[in-house]
């Protein structure tokens, strides 16, 4: 026997079950990416990965643009969600959107408190 056949003998097959935690896959997206729908306490939302559109997308998370050719993901709500609800995020703004403090917009010469 070969050193890598002995290694494989002792080996249990992968389980691919999912988890509680683990997103729900949909199928295919629009695009042929594979979307899932994402469960948080703000709802539950539809998110297909982006590879990287031709355009400019303007992230809600960070309020920075997305250049053209970045991948980031795509999220719009699960129910009455339509295309003009979908939004552009780059992706860890995404995964930590529920741990961001609100947006507050200050002038230049605005108190820091």
């Amino acid at each position: 026997m070969s050193g890598s056949a002995r290694t494989l003998i002792g080996m249990s097959p992968r389980k691919n079950r999912r988890t509680r935690d683990m997103p729900r896959e949909t199928g295919q997206g629009a695009f042929g990416g594979p979307q899932r729908i994402e469960e948080g306490p703000d709802g539950d939302w539809i998110v297909r990965p982006a590879a990287g559109a031709a355009k400019t997308y303007r992230c809600p998370g960070c309020d920075q643009e997305i250049p053209p050719g970045v991948g980031h993901v795509v999220a719009w709500p699960a129910e009455g969600g339509g295309p003009e609800d979908r939004r552009h995020w780059h992706r860890p703004c995404w995964e930590h959107r529920l741990h961001r403090a609100p947006k507050i917009q200050r002038s230049r010469r605005g108190p820091r408190y």
